[in-house]
């Protein structure tokens, strides 16, 4: 019998890291809330039956029992639906990791929420085979969003070309006269949330600013599921839905293979193994999608914020000097530096997207997302500077 061992990390949100509540030698038990936020962050549960071996300043290391029965511990009881969201630890599954409760914290009189189902990055299929199969539950949980926030209106953002998933949430909805589906374009990041606010709303916010200046609140549909199993079940976020694609051995599985309901903590390498393993040679281990995805290693634990476990075709080798552009939508110049030297080549120029803007924090943001400009003169400027190639980071427009 293989031994598992589970590295549940400590930041799996914005904010700082959990604190554990638990010591070295302990039992826990499948959704026994192991560690706590300092200030903003979710709480954190174990994923499995086991015993703690190993605490670091970043992981709780369990080893797992060898029979693992379905029933988990149930988060405390409460009528307060927010509330049973915070026992829960639920946070922006689309990889933002944002406390969900803190983002539900909000008087939408009169606005809307938006269950954000755009599965913007290429490859990754989770979502839309969830709402294939639980529409019901996708519209629940918007109701339940609405009720929290007195939302008059709910929205389902969504792909025109997920024809099944689009049938079987208007089904789901038919009956839901505040509830209906919204279209997206088809281009990346029609996920981001500045542009579903721009494309269902008409309303243009400027970097920094939140879907709050809408009057709207946007989760991901994955996080509304795990709203739904926190109402209904008293149920921990202990799992997450991930899509692992590229180069395994499985054919089937190259251009996307979803697994359901993956315990938090266990590496990646398992479902790697589960589509044939790794097919040599290959570039990186690609945890998240193709663009915003990082690299990671066979060992990486699933965490709440990972949605893809992509293994990547050989990098190409590259003598020629390279200039970089950089995008907030893409990869930024620690990414691009990142896959250069994985390419052999330096790095000798570096420049942003003319869209790129700095917001009130100081922080590079898109002021523009899926809409990208002509280069010509940040790609001149590459040139003077020694570039004799090119490295980008673009949205898909």
């Amino acid at each position: 019998m293989i031994t598992i061992v589970l590295k549940i990390g400590l930041r799996q949100h914005v904010g700082a890291p959990c604190s554990p509540l638990v010591e070295v030698g302990q039992a826990v038990k499948k959704g026994e809330y192991i560690a706590g936020p300092q200030g903003l962050g979710a709480r954190i549960h174990s994923s499995v039956y086991g015993v703690v071996e190993e605490i670091t300043d970043e992981y709780i290391v369990i080893k797992a029992d060898e029979d693992q029965p379905e029933e988990f511990v149930q988060i405390p009881e409460t009528d307060d639906m927010l509330e049973a969201i915070e026992f829960a630890g639920v946070v922006g599954a689309g990889g933002a990791g944002f406390p969900a409760h803190v983002k539900l914290k909000a008087d939408l009189t009169g606005g809307c929420v938006i269950a954000n189902a755009a599965e913007c990055e290429p490859i990754l299929k989770h979502n839309i085979e969830y709402l294939e199969n639980h529409p019901d539950e996708l519209v629940r949980g918007v109701k339940y969003m609405m009720e929290i926030t007195k939302a008059d209106k709910g929205y389902i953002a969504i792909k025109p070309h997920h024809t099944k998933a689009l049938i079987a949430l208007g089904k789901a909805c038919k009956d839901e006269p505040n509830i209906s589906l919204k279209y997206l374009p088809n281009m990346y990041p029609a996920g981001d949330e500045r542009v579903i606010v721009r494309e269902l709303l008409g309303v243009e916010l400027q970097p920094g600013q939140l879907p709050l200046e809408a009057h709207a609140v946007i989760s991901n549909v994955e996080s509304i599921k795990n709203m739904v199993r926190a109402i209904e079940q008293r149920r921990p976020v202990i799992t997450k839905d991930v899509t692992v694609a590229g180069r395994v051995k499985d054919n089937d599985a190259t251009s996307g293979k979803v697994f359901m309901d993956v315990p938090i903590g266990m590496p990646v390498s398992k479902y790697i193994e589960l589509c044939g393993g790794v097919n040599e040679p290959y570039g990186e281990i690609l945890i998240g999608g193709p663009f915003t995805g990082k690299h990671g290693e066979l060992d990486a634990p699933v965490t709440k914020l990972v949605g893809g476990i992509v293994v990547t075709n050989p990098f190409m080798q590259e003598k020629r000097k390279l200039g970089v552009i950089a995008c907030e939508c893409a990869a930024q110049e620690p990414r691009l530096e990142e896959i250069a030297a994985m390419m052999g080549a330096e790095v000798v120029a570096e420049e942003k997207c003319k869209r790129m803007v700095q917001d009130k924090n100081g922080r590079y943001r898109c002021d523009l997302p899926g809409i990208c400009p002509g280069q010509a003169e940040t790609v001149l400027k590459l040139k003077s500077q020694g570039a004799e190639a090119l490295l980008i980071a673009n949205c898909e427009d």
